[in-house]
C-alpha cells in the first residue's frame, strides 16, 4: 500500500464517518465503493477489510454515546445476539457460495432503495394513527424473538458484504418509529462487535482457503483510522439535530448507496 493510498482510504474514512456516525451507521456501507473503484482492493479480501474499518473506526462514536450514556440496554443485547453468529455465517458464504458483485449490488439497490424512500416519506408525512414511536415491545413493536431474527439476517448481510448491520438496521428500526438516539447508539455497537467477529473469521478462513481472504490489514487501519476520529465528532454533532432531520439523513443515506449500487450494477 502506498502513502496516497493509506491518505485516500484515511480521508473517505473521515468524511463518510462524520455523515452517517450520527444516524447511527458506520460508514462502512460507503467506503466499500471507494475501496473497489478507487483503491482497487480484490475481491473478496474487500469484505474483510470493510469489517476492519468498523473495528478500528467504531469506538471513537461509542465512547461519544458511552460519555452520553447513551450506549448499551435490552436492544443492543437482542441485536448482538443474533447478528453475531448471522457475521460467522455470512463469512462462510461469501468465501464458498457468494454470488458475483452484479449480484449483491442488485440485492443491495433492491433493499435499500424502498426502505429509504418509506423512511423519507413516513418522516415527511408520519401515520396519523398507532402506538407512539418505540412504545411496545424491544424495538418500536417487534418482540425479542423477531428483534434477534432480523439481528441474524441483517449479520449475515454483513458477513458476506461487510457493510455493517447499522446500514440495514438503523432504517428498519427508525423506520417502524423508534427514536434515533436510541437507535443509532446500538445499531454502532451491534455493528462493532460483529465486524471484530467477522474480520477474525475471516482472518482464520485465510489460513485454510486460497486467494485473497483476509484483509488488506494496512489499508483497513488507515480508513478506520479515519472513521475513528469522523465517528467522534459525528457522534458529538447527533444532540444537536433534530430527530426529523436525522430520520431524513439516514433516509438519504440509505437511497443514496441504493441507487449507487443499482447504477454500478446496470452499466
Amino acid at each position: 500500500m502506498t502513502w496516497d493510498s493509506a491518505l485516500t482510504g484515511f480521508g473517505a474514512g473521515l468524511l463518510i464517518s462524520v455523515a452517517t456516525a450520527p444516524a447511527g451507521v458506520s460508514g462502512a456501507v460507503f467506503l466499500l465503493p471507494v475501496q473497489v473503484s478507487v483503491l482497487g482492493v480484490p475481491s473478496p479480501a474487500v469484505t474483510p477489510t470493510n469489517l476492519l474499518f468498523n473495528v478500528v473506526a467504531g469506538p471513537g462514536a461509542l465512547f461519544r454515546h458511552h460519555r452520553a450514556g447513551r450506549l448499551g440496554g435490552t436492544l443492543t443485547r437482542l441485536l448482538m445476539l443474533g447478528a453475531v453468529p448471522g457475521v460467522v455465517a455470512g463469512a462462510a458464504v461469501r468465501v464458498f457460495v457468494v454470488p458475483g458483485p452484479e449480484v449483491f449490488r442488485l440485492i443491495v439497490a433492491g433493499l435499500l432503495l424502498p426502505l429509504g424512500v418509506w423512511l423519507c416519506v413516513r418522516t415527511v408525512r408520519p401515520p396519523r394513527d398507532g402506538p407512539p414511536p418505540g412504545a411496545r415491545g424491544p424495538a418500536a413493536g417487534l418482540s425479542a424473538r423477531a428483534t434477534t431474527v432480523l439481528a441474524a439476517a441483517v449479520g449475515v448481510v454483513g458477513g458476506v458484504y461487510g457493510i455493517g448491520g447499522g446500514s440495514l438496521l438503523g432504517p428498519i428500526l427508525v423506520g417502524r418509529g423508534m427514536p434515533v438516539a436510541r437507535v443509532a447508539p446500538a445499531a454502532l455497537a451491534c455493528t462493532f462487535v460483529t465486524s471484530a467477529v467477522g474480520a477474525c473469521t475471516y482472518a482464520l478462513l485465510a489460513l485454510v482457503t486460497p486467494g485473497t481472504v483476509g484483509p488488506e490489514w494496512l489499508l483497513g487501519l488507515a480508513c478506520g483510522l479515519g472513521g475513528l476520529v469522523g465517528g467522534y465528532l459525528g457522534a458529538h454533532l447527533q444532540p444537536l439535530l433534530p430527530e426529523k432531520g436525522l430520520r431524513l439523513l439516514l433516509g438519504a443515506l440509505a437511497c443514496g448507496v441504493g441507487t449507487l449500487y443499482a447504477v454500478q450494477a446496470l452499466s
